[in-house]
């Protein structure tokens, strides 16, 4: 759902946004020394002076702008000719018209209008249907503005860049001399022919897997594609779950060019004494996994040694999946390609071949495997004293699940109780001092579903997350933010890195986020940072003691940037961490994979990657990861509407969690699951307000608001479209 924005004369900027802005300030006046408040009344923007401030030393710390006196600074000439001529060298590589051609992502609607997500942009180009060209959704795709001012972007797609799906499930249809395979999965090609010899034993009515062979030459050209497999013995519910992550781009089967690579692959590792001289020998350590209990992969081990000071030595320990992943090797390719493993509610699709991803890499009890291992020395305040570095070999000990890990907790009874309570213990000072320096703890609720021997869902709850969750990610934060520290504090020439980074809420979304929770008893202070994410903090708290209040959290994380890759590092504002990336899961994201080698090149020397070629990768990255998550939602939604189909003409308790001009959507309060309530249906007119937090009718002045608790009866769980209908009981 796409609103309309506010507009205002003194709009207030996101901390990329401004930071920008701010350079644009000094470099047009040169010869002018500018502190935070000049520059506020010189653009008239929102944003308080302490924003401002902070952004001009995160300028000043990137060596772009130099401090003339105190609090007033001009721009760095050298830095500032040097970033132009990169941007300028960049636009003419890429053969863009500036503001006028982009390339980007289409996100199609089910209405076959599509929004064309480009990432220099921040507003989405709107295209109609009639001027996509050809395009269907997730194509990337060069798109052209229309000229003049409008309330929002609109344009036309000019070309095709590459097709964001290969392969369809469809019902065939036969005729004299061809076939047409119909796909009803909303935003893919609707129907596409194919010829008799490529039916491969389909007959009408059948259900296949098709592979697209010919998009044609225009809109008006016919598609054509031919079977791969004929889908009879498929439950509706398996290829339901295929269209999903097919409908993202993403597809279970490898190429057979990497199939092949990896029959080359030891069935165990090999640890040779040259190999052993490369890494620092963990084997003797006491080295623990902790895992959900069906994971297979395992990314992360943590190990634990006391010194003789008395101090402790904790270990986290990666799985070297670089060892196998060499680069320009089709197996890397083609995790490139895919940049992360898709979890749906029954399947994963993984990002690199179950031999490596539930074998070789993975660090399994009782066998030795290779790590690329980070240790920290820890003083009596568990402030970390020293780092190392390297390649390593383990040998775990134990391979815990995460509720047998938080049974040790709370009894301190079982093998390695002791052990893990003093993990325990460390993670919660770490845990402590990042929320003290700022850090937000807003979380997400997770379903989870039990499942039967066919996958049909029996049961679903939400996923609770307990101190074990807690101690394992609160040491793998450490190891990314450390590892993060050490490329960016590298002396000399900047070492380009893939960061993690997360911008500042959006400060118009906010303030109409505060004034709707005051509306609900919650007042928030959004002028800096700091108090913003002590406001939300609060909330937080308050939403576990007052269910009335739960509808909050998802909208305020709504207000919240998307955390992305980047080569540009301005933090994580989330995590309160100057520095991060990712490095502790390679086996399921190629970031990590990306963040090993540039580790491993600046162990000794730097060893300078280039910039723009590793900012196209943390762009593909970024994408594929959010196409990751639209596919793992889409599952979910799937089967939550498979499991309600029982359960047609009973009542439930729900809350208002969305309000579009149609009608409210409900999300029931036991199974998560989200329907909606057409005003139409209700036999009334209502008039929305311009935030879509409140309706109010026209005929009796009823007031619907987000979070309002209802009770309603389920009328139609329709698996098809995938689609809850809902009635409010009165």
């Amino acid at each position: 759902m796409r609103s309309k924005k506010k507009k205002s004369k003194n709009k207030s900027l996101s901390q990329g946004k401004l930071k920008n802005l701010v350079l644009r300030v000094l470099a047009s006046n040169p010869k002018k020394r500018l502190n935070a408040k000049q520059i506020i009344l010189k653009r008239k923007i929102g944003n308080s002076y302490a924003s401002v401030r902070e952004a001009l030393l995160a300028l000043e710390k990137e060596k772009l702008i130099l401090e003339h006196k105190e609090g007033k600074y001009k721009i760095n000439k050298e830095k500032w000719k040097e970033r132009s001529n990169q941007k300028e060298t960049k636009a003419k590589k890429d053969g863009r018209r500036p503001l006028k051609e982009y390339s980007g992502r289409v996100d199609q609607t089910r209405s076959g209008d599509g929004y064309i997500v480009v990432a220099e942009l921040e507003d989405d180009i709107f295209v109609p249907s009639k001027y996509l060209n050809g395009a269907f959704h997730n194509d990337t795709v060069k798109v052209r503005l229309n000229p003049g001012r409008r309330r929002r972007p609109e344009g036309k797609v000019v070309s095709i860049i590459k097709r964001g799906v290969q392969k369809i499930i469809g019902r065939v249809e036969v005729f004299g001399n061809y076939g047409v395979i119909h796909n009803d999965k909303g935003r893919n090609p609707d129907d596409i022919y194919i010829a008799l010899k490529h039916l491969k034993g389909a007959k009408d009515g059948d259900f296949v897997l098709a592979e697209i062979t010919d998009w044609g030459a225009s809109q008006n050209k016919g598609i054509w594609a031919k079977v791969k497999e004929v889908l009879a013995e498929h439950s509706a519910s398996d290829m339901a779950m295929q269209s999903i992550l097919l409908a993202q781009g993403f597809d279970a089967e490898f190429p057979d060019e990497v199939v092949d690579e990896v029959k080359n692959l030891p069935e165990e590792i090999v640890v040779t004494e040259d190999e052993l001289k490369r890494r620092r020998d963990f084997r003797k350590d006491l080295c623990v996994t902790i895992d959900p209990d069906t994971a297979k992969d395992f990314d992360d081990a943590i190990s634990l040694r006391k010194l003789d000071n008395g101090n402790w030595e904790v270990g986290v320990h990666i799985a070297d999946v670089t060892h196998y992943v060499k680069p320009k090797t089709a197996l890397d390719k083609e995790a490139f390609h895919r940049s992360t493993s898709v979890y749906l509610v029954d399947r994963v699709c993984p990002m690199l071949p179950e031999v490596l991803s539930n074998n070789l890499c993975s660090l399994m009890p009782k066998v030795d495997r290779f790590t690329f291992s980070v240790v920290f020395s820890l003083d009596e305040n568990f402030e970390v004293e020293k780092r190392w570095f390297g390649k390593g070999i383990i040998h775990s000990k134990r391979r815990f699940t995460y509720e047998e890990a938080q049974q040790r907790l709370e009894t301190g009874e079982g093998d390695f109780a002791e052990e893990l309570r003093s993990l325990n213990m460390i993670a919660s000072k770490l845990r402590k001092e990042k929320f003290k320096n700022g850090a937000i703890s807003f979380e997400s609720e997770e379903v989870k579903f039990r499942l039967d021997e066919s996958g049909t869902p029996i049961g679903l709850y939400v996923k609770e997350r307990k101190e074990a969750h807690m101690l394992v990610e609160d040491f793998m934060l450490l190891a990314n933010r450390e590892v993060a520290k050490f490329v960016a504090q590298k002396k000399g020439v900047e070492v380009p890195f893939v960061y993690r980074v997360h911008d500042q809420p959006d400060p118009d979304k906010l303030r109409e986020f505060a004034l709707f929770a005051k509306e609900m008893g919650v007042k928030m202070k959004i002028d800096t940072p700091k108090q913003i994410s002590k406001s939300l903090n609060a909330l937080l708290k308050r939403t576990t003691e007052e269910p009335n209040l739960k509808m909050l959290q998802p909208l305020a994380i709504r207000t919240m940037a998307k955390a992305i890759y980047t080569t540009e590092n301005i933090g994580h504002y989330g995590l309160a961490f100057e520095h991060y990336g990712h490095f502790t899961s390679p086996i399921r994201r190629y970031a990590d994979v990306l963040v090993h080698r540039i580790l491993y090149d600046n162990l000794g020397e730097d060893k300078r990657w280039n910039k723009e070629k590793l900012e196209s990768k943390c762009k593909h990255i970024s994408l594929q990861e959010k196409k990751a998550a639209e596919a793992e939602r889409d599952s979910i939604k799937y089967k939550q509407v498979e499991y309600l189909q029982k359960f047609v003409g009973d009542e439930f308790e729900g809350r208002v969690s969305g309000i579009i001009d149609r009608g409210l959507f409900i999300q029931l309060i036991e199974s998560r699951a989200e329907g909606m309530i057409s005003f139409s249906e209700m036999g009334d007119y209502f008039v929305i307000d311009e935030n879509r937090l409140k309706a109010k009718s026209s005929k009796t002045g009823k007031v619907f608001k987000m979070g309002d608790e209802l009770k309603v009866r389920l009328v139609k769980a329709d698996l098809e479209n995938v689609r809850i209908d809902l009635d409010i009981i009165q």
